[in-house]
């Protein structure tokens, strides 16, 4: 395991919750949600300015967020809204460093 993967899945337990205000009720998917974001990481992280993925807790459900160095609009306007029906977030983190 990398020193990315585990800052990653470390920190997708330390991300609790987000709001972004948006309703929106659940959405039943094919595969879990674990099984989705391994499937799709690599694709994002090729994104520009992507840093990580992790999967939090968006309005009590769970949800994929892709990590941020920076708030360009750019960036974020380039991550699809839903992955195989879970939703998908953004989340400026700034630069993720191994320890």
């Amino acid at each position: 395991m990398t020193a990315r993967r585990l800052v990653l899945m470390l920190l997708a337990g330390a991300i609790p919750a987000c709001s972004t205000g948006q309703g929106g009720g659940a959405t039943v998917t094919a595969r879990d949600i674990d099984a989705v974001l391994a499937a799709h990481t690599d694709g994002l992280m090729a994104l520009p300015g992507v840093v990580g993925t992790a999967i939090g807790l968006c309005d009590g459900e769970r949800c994929i967020k892709v990590l941020f160095a920076d708030s360009t609009a750019a960036t974020r306007s380039s991550i699809p809204t839903r992955l195989e029906g879970y939703r998908v977030v953004p989340e400026v983190t700034g630069p993720l460093r191994p320890r």
